[in-house]
């Protein structure tokens, strides 16, 4: 019969609960890596529509946030589109009308 050392040379054992905060922590670090690498093409996105509708800095944001959830489209995907859209690349017909409905309810407040 074999008896698991005790002691200094016992291997730790985890405590209850600890691998899923680990897991939970790495997941909201991936969300944040995430979220600084969409940050610049989101700010793009947010000039072209202050420079093309026009409207404020928030405006933009919110016809953005609005956009994305009329469409169930990521924010950064939409804000990737709308860039790309700045040169020469088509909207897709979703994210175009999801943006134009936006941005109509975001000037009507």
């Amino acid at each position: 019969m074999h008896v698991a050392p005790s002691g200094p040379e016992a291997p730790a054992q985890p405590e209850p609960g600890l691998n899923a905060e680990v897991a939970a922590l790495r997941s909201e670090i991936e969300g944040l890596r995430t979220a600084l690498s969409s940050r610049p093409v989101i700010d793009i996105a947010r000039g072209i529509l202050i420079a093309s509708t026009p409207c404020t800095s928030s405006q933009a944001w919110q016809t953005l946030v609005s956009a994305s959830q009329e469409s169930n489209i990521k924010l950064r995907d939409i804000a990737h589109q709308l860039v790309e859209s700045f040169h020469g690349i088509p909207l897709p017909p979703a994210t175009r009308r999801a943006l134009q409905t936006a941005i109509r309810h975001t000037r009507a407040r």
